[in-house]
């Protein structure tokens, strides 16, 4: 007997902040073990893509990603792998979602060569190239954060309540994580959902990049888990401070502390865990 089968049948399209979120729909057999009964029903599945950028007609990359934001996520991934460092060094973006594409032209005073030579590299698939004691292999060269920002801790489950309003893929399909940058008011200047947590930080990164927000300033909300390039990627731009409603790892509460970055995990219901700097977070 053939207990579940999918089959991908039609689209469906929604317009989320400005943009087209694309989910599935298919054929899915549920069973409830508590009454006996199998139904057979449709469901709805987040859709990934694979996002090609090209920069400078010349050097292209893949990054697999929810099909929206696609220059957002390209502007906060170069800018947090440090060959993107102002607004103002770029000459043209574009973007298809049909396609699938994304491209970036730099200006002509950008040494690209230079700048892809001395990247970071792969920040999740690091090879090893000589032994470390640090939780994660950046830590040596990690960004010190300064910033003045204390932010009420009610503002950050407040923050936590406007993504949740904003959180239509997810509701959907439950496969989507979610990020968010606020000010210290608590008013959300970017929010991004995408199959992958890394994704959903450049995305929220490039946007508030790309408004000229000053990250010194703000305060970021994630929906994942808290390893230590998250906070690397953070620590990049400024942020200091960075919550999250899952778990953080040791390596995220190394490099947060390395970084004077106020680390917070498990914001849930009224509760809060705060693990470096609780200086920043008041009640």
């Amino acid at each position: 007997m053939v207990i579940a089968e999918s089959l991908i049948n039609s689209v469906r399209i929604f317009k989320l902040q400005g943009h087209v979120n694309i989910m599935r729909q298919v054929d899915m057999t549920r069973l409830n073990l508590s009454d006996g009964t199998i139904t057979k029903m449709r469901d709805c599945v987040a859709e990934e893509v694979p996002l090609k950028i090209t920069i400078n007609a010349a050097y292209s990359f893949i990054i697999w990603s929810s099909p929206m934001q696609f220059k957002e996520l390209a502007v906060g991934h170069l800018l947090v792998d440090d060959i993107l460092r102002s607004v103002d060094e770029i000459e043209s973006l574009t973007s298809n979602e049909g396609k699938n594409t994304c491209n970036i032209q730099f200006k002509s005073s950008v040494d690209l060569d230079e700048r892809l030579k001395n990247r970071r590299r792969g920040a999740r698939i690091v090879p090893l190239i000589k032994e470390s004691t640090s939780a994660y292999q950046h830590d040596e060269k990690i960004f010190v954060v300064k910033s003045d920002l204390v932010v009420k801790a009610q503002v950050i489950l407040d923050g936590i309540a406007q993504m949740n309003e904003k959180a239509k893929g997810f509701k959907e399909t439950g496969g989507l994580h979610d990020s968010g940058i606020f000010k210290a008011d608590g008013a959300m200047v970017a929010f991004s959902e995408d199959v992958g947590r890394h994704n959903t930080v450049d995305k929220v990164i490039g946007q508030a990049f790309l408004n000229h927000e000053n990250f010194g300033e703000c305060f970021m909300i994630i929906t994942g888990r808290v390893p230590g390039d998250m906070i690397y990627k953070a620590a990049k731009v400024g942020l200091p401070i960075v919550a999250s409603v899952a778990a953080v790892l040791n390596s995220g509460v190394a490099s947060a502390e390395k970084a004077d970055i106020s680390l917070v995990g498990f914001v849930r219901g009224k509760r809060m865990n705060v693990y470096t700097c609780p200086q920043r977070i008041q009640l």
